[in-house]
């Protein structure tokens, strides 16, 4: 089959040095997820903290939870998912769109999903640094329309943050980060710049492909790829099956911090770790409107 590519002042491609099938676990009430990062064998890939991919039918889904000092990101592959929160921020995440939501100081919401059928999606959780950690919430929110895609020599993508073949994603990101959406046709080739002391992996969703080394064996979905650090300055993937190949590509500026974590949140000292305990327990330092709000969808 014809082989097509493009270049952008691409010259040493990133390795791939470990490679990680993501199984189904529960998670939530009822949902599940495979989880590639946040997991026994990869708890941090600085600056990332767990990437899911969920899938979720009612009545099960993520209801009344808290988090603080660090960012969610939801992309919705399938269906819709619910999200309310103890400000008031309410919305309907449907296929497509994205919902960057940076924690801060503390959230509390739910994400539950649409009624009918099974919602699907990714959830990448992304750690801010200390100057950053207890900054008042925010969102990011963009439907599928308004994300920028670019396509060329049989691939698209998607950029949900950062550049990619001269498209630009508005969104804003506090921890430096590229995250990319390929799909690539049978035969096409992609090489894709990284800024060089970013930490970048590869999360696959459709399809096979072939990462960084032409003579290596092809990556089926479900399946997370970590490129070395240090050395090379972009991905190289194949598409050499006859189906399309769908992944993600994302990347991050490592924050070089030390991190302690208890669940939902996520500080450097395990002394902040107590104290956000302490804060959101008696409705403090962010969590005070914790204290008398429920979702709509727990209330049902």
């Amino acid at each position: 089959m014809p082989e097509t590519q493009i270049s952008n002042g691409f010259r040493e491609p990133r390795m791939v040095v470990r490679k990680f099938l993501a199984r189904p676990q529960r998670e939530g009430v009822g949902a599940t997820v495979r989880r590639s990062i946040g997991r026994f064998e990869l708890k941090y890939f600085d600056p990332f903290l767990a990437l899911d991919e969920f899938s979720v039918s009612a009545p099960a889904g993520f209801p009344d939870h808290p988090h603080r000092g660090f960012e969610t990101v939801t992309y919705m592959l399938q269906g819709a998912v619910v999200h309310e929160d103890f400000e008031g921020h309410r919305g309907t995440i449907e296929a497509g769109d994205l919902q960057w939501m940076t924690a801060g100081r503390g959230i509390v919401h739910s994400e539950m999903p649409a009624p009918t059928g099974v919602q699907k999606g990714l959830q990448l959780w992304i750690n801010l640094s200390s100057k950053n950690k207890m900054m008042e919430p925010r969102y990011q929110e963009l439907v599928s329309k308004d994300i920028a895609e670019a396509t060329k020599d049989g691939m698209k993508v998607r950029i949900i943050a950062g550049e990619a073949m001269g498209k630009k994603s508005p969104v804003y990101t506090k921890t430096p980060t590229m995250y990319l959406d390929f799909t690539l046709t049978p035969g096409a080739h992609l090489q894709q710049p990284i800024p060089t002391k970013w930490n970048a992996f590869v999360y696959v969703l459709e399809g096979e492909g072939v990462f960084g080394n032409p003579k290596t064996p092809p990556t089926t979905a479900h399946h997370l790829l970590l490129l070395g650090s240090g050395s090379g300055d972009g991905l190289e993937a194949w598409n050499k099956s006859l189906k399309p190949l769908r992944f993600i590509l994302v990347g991050g500026e490592p924050l070089g911090e030390p991190v302690a974590q208890l669940g939902p949140f996520v500080m450097n000292t395990q002394e902040e770790i107590d104290r956000t305990i302490e804060d959101y327990e008696n409705y403090v330092n962010g969590f005070e409107k914790a204290k008398y709000w429920r979702s709509e969808a727990l209330s049902l």
